[in-house]
């Protein structure tokens, strides 16, 4: 189908499709247009990565908006939310407005009501849902991005129940959902009352095979020579033989620290075939990344990358995911080494894919289980770019015969397996239930049910009852705990832990005519987005507090509750960690297990190792000691301080809510954890430009306050800031009349100038860093798991 023959999109879309060089329609694309996907018809699209999923959306959309419509894509994480953003923003040159929302939990982000186009995360969306956005009803078309992940047990349930909230909220609403391949795909269509593109076509081959010894076979029966030299890993051989033809690659491993070592050995191998052009580009490109951490994990990725390679996973930062991956877009970086979060939809294609570890821990099977096919199938199709790669490769490693017939039969010529909802799972409804009775969406019991049976759970299940059963409870733990309030209709009993005794009674009917109504606390609980046993650990531990709460007392506090994921205790850790528990006890809010509790009073020391880092932080620790003491990468560390300062935040609205007369030490830990300072810096980071280091320099020098900074000597100043246009900016930041710093010669370090007017303050005389600290841990186990990935990651 040529690009001109389209109808119903926006004047001067089709120009702006042939200027990006689009003329024919790919075949799945194609297939989807004839779908009624331009038409506002519901549409499932199971089609391999690279063959044009997006613009199957974009015409959706298009055409939704052209009709006086409104769109909203869902994606799963942040990074694909910048990455389509800068996508659908070329529109705007004919007139189709767009914006983006990802984070802040509380808000209706009623400015996205003007917008054309929205994009945000999954977990946003549900968000938006639960706080009433007004402009989420005036939505015509949905779009939801990689939608198998529904089979995730994390983010599965968000996505699933938000589009059967949009699809409720809105009846008429025109749902595209965008998949790899998958093995049901059908399902999922049937679900969503939609039309099925379900093909495997791509724009170029992609061979699948597996390396054994010095031969490359593939899926077709060609066989490609890879010779491995001598010592050499077969790894290393594969990314030598496609560098020496102009390919990258991507070379997929199953911890962080496999992925490290991995990019140090390929870096040896892609620097071979370095122009002077690029060393000179990768060396800049090093120093954006030792400038964004002062970490030994930034130092390691910096020095990689000056060899034209790259490491990737969840403990580097978002700054550092961001660069590695345009400049592997751009060619600059020759392999990048990761772990899977790479192959979650982020846009970085290679011309040869290494699959390398095809088993990775699983604690559930105790020990090294196979990756799923539709994982591994995921990783595989990064493989070849159109315009730029003449195919694309994807190999899997064998050490031996038998285990290459294996990888053949395991995952070459197996199919995807199904996508399975997980919505039964007692967390995922715990929160979900909660938010569904709290925005209107369920008003008695029967609603509830009503609800949940259009969730695709419900059209999968093959257990009588079970979903009616597990919603009964979790209905029992919400009122237990004021969540939710049931009134009227029979009920059945309960036992002391507010299980029903009698689940037969439930199911033949026993309590359908209860009204459910959220209580003030649970409503808060919702608009917060806290799993509700998160805020009842918050709300229990606040109530049990009989003094002022430390700050140790409160990041520990948050750490035991279900949307932390606390550090683990290594070996000799429970040891340590339990003689910290027995020296601050008395800091700690709630009731600690005892001792002979093991995997109890195991979680309660992770929690307070969680709690100890956060701790570290607030006392002004730098990164790179905190990231060694801790064996963590920058990533790691943002985002528990990113997911520390929204739980705190919540707490201090719990507090609230509550009466708690701890409200403002609640409020105190937020704000040090957010600016990583000790309390008497708070004042002066509250100043713009002040991040913890400046601020601890102006303090040194007997700046404790604003107020000072609009009084005090400026060569004192100056001399703390160690730059004219910083100083001047903060000075005008603070409010200072006469912000220059023209003819102003900074005062040395041991100045002992008077820092205001008139007056000297004294030092702190200590470095921040608090203090004596247990020695550093041992190191951290290889990531088994990188799903776990914190709000910063949404």
């Amino acid at each position: 189908m040529h690009i001109e023959e389209l109808s119903g999109l926006p004047p001067g879309a089709i120009d702006h499709f042939e200027r990006e060089g689009i003329e024919e329609l790919y075949p799945p694309q194609a297939d989807a247009v004839e779908a009624g996907a331009t038409e506002g018809e519901n549409l499932v699209a199971a089609v391999p990565t690279a063959s044009g999923k997006t613009m199957i959306a974009a015409l959706s959309m298009l055409s939704a908006v052209e009709r006086g419509g409104k769109a909203l894509y869902i994606v799963p994480l942040r990074a694909l939310a910048s990455e389509k953003k800068a996508e659908f923003e070329a529109y705007e040159r004919f007139g189709v407005t767009v914006g983006v929302t990802t984070g802040n939990y509380e808000s209706t982000d009623e400015w996205l009501a003007a917008k054309d186009i929205i994009v945000a995360t999954s977990e946003k969306v549900d968000s938006l849902v639960r706080n009433g956005a007004d402009w989420l009803s005036d939505l015509t078309c949905v779009v939801s991005d990689e939608v198998h992940l529904i089979d995730d047990s994390n983010r599965g349930p968000t996505l699933e129940v938000t589009l059967a909230k949009l699809r409720q909220l809105n009846p008429a609403l025109q749902v595209v959902a965008l998949s790899a391949t998958v093995g049901n795909a059908d399902e999922i269509a049937d679900w969503l009352d939609a039309s099925l593109v379900d093909t495997d076509w791509r724009p170029i081959d992609l061979r699948m095979g597996v390396h054994y010894g010095n031969a490359l076979n593939f899926d077709d029966g060609s066989t490609r020579e890879v010779p491995v030299d001598g010592s050499e890993k077969q790894e290393a051989a594969l990314v030598r033989d496609i560098l020496q033809e102009g390919g990258s690659s991507l070379v997929f491993v199953n911890s962080r620290r496999n992925a490290e070592a991995a990019g140090r050995r390929l870096g040896q191998v892609a620097s071979r075939e370095l122009t002077d052009v690029e060393r000179t580009d990768l060396a800049d490109l090093a120093e954006e990344i030792r400038g964004d951490s002062d970490t030994e994990t930034s130092e390691e990725l910096a020095e990689c990358v000056e060899n034209g390679s790259a490491f990737h996973h969840a403990g580097l930062s978002s700054t550092q995911r961001s660069l590695v991956e345009d400049a592997f877009r751009d060619r600059l970086l020759k392999v990048i080494s990761a772990t899977p979060t790479l192959a979650a939809g982020v846009n970085t294609p290679a011309r040869r894919v290494v699959v390398r570890d095809w088993r990775r821990f699983d604690p559930t099977a105790g020990g090294m289980a196979p990756l799923d096919v539709l994982e591994v199938h995921q990783m595989m199709g990064r493989a070849g770019r159109p315009g730029l790669d003449p195919y694309g490769e994807a190999v899997l490693l064998a050490r031996s015969h038998d285990e290459s017939e294996e990888l053949f039969d395991r995952y070459v010529w197996a199919d995807p397996e199904p996508v399975r909802s997980k919505l039964a799972a007692e967390p995922a409804l715990r929160t979900h239930v909660l938010a569904t009775i709290a925005s209107g969406f369920a008003r008695t019991r029967e609603g509830l049910l009503d609800f949940l049976a259009e969730t695709l759970y419900a059209s999968q299940s093959t257990e009588p009852g079970r979903l009616e059963r597990v919603a009964d409870d979790v209905l029992s733990y919400l009122e237990r705990n004021d969540f939710v309030e049931r009134n009227g209709g029979e009920t059945a009993e309960t036992d002391d832990s507010g299980a029903f005794t009698s689940a037969a009674d439930l199911v033949d009917g026993g309590g359908r005519d209860e009204e459910l109504e959220a209580t003030s606390l649970g409503h808060t609980v919702s608009r917060l987005y806290l799993d509700p046993m998160s805020a009842a650990e918050i709300v229990h531990g606040l109530e049990s507090a009989d003094a002022r709460p430390t700050a140790l007392g409160c990041y520990q506090l948050i750490s035991r509750t279900p949307d932390m994921y606390e550090l683990y205790l290594r070996s000799g850790e429970d040891e340590r960690y339990g003689e910290l528990f027995y020296e601050r006890e008395a800091e700690l809010l709630g009731d600690p297990p005892s001792e002979f509790e093991d995997d109890r009073f195991e979680d309660w020391l992770s929690a307070l190792k969680t709690g100890r880092l956060l701790e570290d932080w607030a006392e002004e620790l730098d990164e790179d000691t905190i990231t060694e003491r801790y064996k963590i990468g920058p990533g790691d560390l943002r985002g528990k301080v990113d997911t520390a300062e929204w739980l705190l935040g919540a707490a201090e609205s719990l507090a609230v809510e509550i009466d708690s007369e701890w409200t403002v030490a609640v409020r105190e830990a937020r704000a040090r954890v957010e600016h990583g300072v000790g309390e008497e810096l708070l004042e002066l980071v509250s100043v713009g430009d002040v991040g913890r280091k400046r601020a601890r320099r102006l303090y040194e020098r007997g700046i404790e306050d604003p107020a000072e900074l609009r009084t005090a000597d400026k060569s004192v100043i100056l001399g703390a800031l160690k730059g004219e246009k910083t100083a001047e900016n903060i000075l005008d930041n603070a409010g200072r009349e006469d912000p220059s710093m023209d003819g102003v010669e900074p005062a040395p370090a041991t100045s002992t100038a008077s820092a205001t007017a008139g007056e000297t303050s004294g030092d702190r005389g200590d470095s921040g860093e608090g203090p004596d600290r247990a020695e550093p841990v041992q190191d951290e186990a290889d990531d088994a798991d990188e799903s776990q990935s914190s709000l910063g990651d949404f």
